[in-house]
């Protein structure tokens, strides 16, 4: 079950009215100056449980409030652990939460980064940056990101060794840029933690993407049923289009899935293609589906994407009709199959499925024969766009 459905879920059952927040209004307001630490329970992905006496040997605690999806969180994975590196040994100890619920994301806030805010899949993003410090999940219930009035990701909050904050805000003027910064409030805050001193700018905004409360669930369910209101269909592609598809005149990278309704890994990985599309439909990111069905069998290919709602996305309706074409999901009718490889994929060799990903121009940046791992998959779209001028 996907988190999208989980959601509608709560939202049906009602099972959230007595927790959530009303309305946006009641985001809890950052701690302030001055604070005692908030105790908490929280497990962490290395499936131990943590608590703030966990970390009394410590002269600092630093927490930063991050997630797995926000490109500011993505763009300050490296700087975290090179924070904790350059500090781990002076007696600060750095931890991350993901106060992030992931059902309050909504498929069009994840295109930035192959994972979302589960706990599940906090591991491979720790993993991805090498991450050698304390991550711990707070998006169930939300109690240490309230207690703390995280705003968005990252949020840092310095506690010295009485643990009463020092400071709290953004950690550097990075914004989004992955590299090396100028300025670190971060670290300025820890040395002048460490050496006893006064921290020179104690509050500062926190940039970066808003904290995904628990009252956003609803949000995620209304944009599920707008996406499944929108038209799906599926046109015949001969030869000519097929070259077209691969020459790309438009300004978008192109996802394209050859696949079949007979074809089980096709069926099964479908949905995480369709996800997919969704999470990058505000990026310049096409996703073409092509069926290697039997032309007489249009109608039942039609019925399985009608299902799966293969729907093209608001963002490339212009492109779509610029590029002279009227759907985003085709099947072969153009005879002999070896024109439509030959066009597209000249490396296929027929087997399904069969995924490759095309550049403005129709240079292939990647291609992947067989079941897909949907996550290598999303890692080489960002690639691509990450690669653009």
């Amino acid at each position: 079950m996907t988190g999208i459905q989980i959601a509608m879920g709560l939202v049906a059952a009602g099972a959230l009215t007595a927790t959530l927040p009303a309305t946006a209004q009641e985001i809890p307001k950052v701690l302030e100056i001055g604070s005692s630490a908030p105790d908490f329970s929280l497990k962490g992905i290395d499936g131990k449980t943590y608590t703030l006496s966990s970390f009394a040997d410590a002269k600092v605690l630093c927490l930063i409030f991050t997630c797995n999806h926000c490109p500011d969180s993505v763009a300050a994975a490296g700087r975290i652990e090179g924070v904790y590196e350059d500090y781990k040994d002076k007696g600060v100890q750095v931890v991350t939460v993901n106060g992030n619920n992931a059902n309050s994301l909504r498929p069009d806030e994840l295109g930035y980064s192959p994972y979302t805010d589960s706990f599940e899949e906090m591991s491979l993003f720790a993993k991805d940056y090498g991450w050698t410090f304390p991550y711990l999940y707070d998006g169930e219930k939300q109690e240490l990101v309230s207690a703390c009035g995280g705003q968005s990701t990252p949020h840092v909050f310095i506690f010295d060794q009485d643990r009463k904050l020092r400071y709290t805000g953004r950690m550097d003027d990075a914004q989004r840029n992955p590299g090396a910064v100028d300025k670190s409030y971060i670290r300025d805050a820890l040395d002048a933690v460490l050496a006893g001193e006064e921290v020179k700018e104690k509050v500062t905004r926190s940039f970066g993407c808003s904290t995904k409360w628990l009252f956003k669930v609803g949000d995620v369910a209304k944009d599920q049923k707008n996406w499944e209101s929108k038209e799906v269909t599926l046109e015949e592609m001969d030869e000519a289009l097929a070259k077209k598809i691969r020459a790309n005149a438009t300004n978008n990278i192109r996802l394209v899935n050859f696949w079949s309704t007979t074809c089980g890994p096709c069926i099964i990985e479908f949905p995480d293609l369709v996800e997919t599309y969704r999470r990058f439909q505000n990026r310049e990111v096409e996703f073409i589906s092509i069926t290697m069905d039997p032309a007489d069998k249009k109608a039942s290919a039609e019925k399985f994407l009608k299902g799966k709602h293969a729907a093209l996305a608001d963002a490339n309706v212009k492109s779509l009709k610029a590029d002279g074409r009227t759907s985003n999901n085709y099947i072969w009718t153009g005879g002999n199959p070896d024109k439509v490889a030959d066009a597209i994929d000249p490396e296929w060799t027929g087997a399904l499925p069969d995924t490759v990903i095309l550049a403005p121009g129709g240079e292939i940046l990647w291609r992947h024969s067989g079941a897909l791992d949907i996550v290598e998959m999303r890692k080489a779209l960002i690639k691509a766009l990450e690669g653009r001028p």
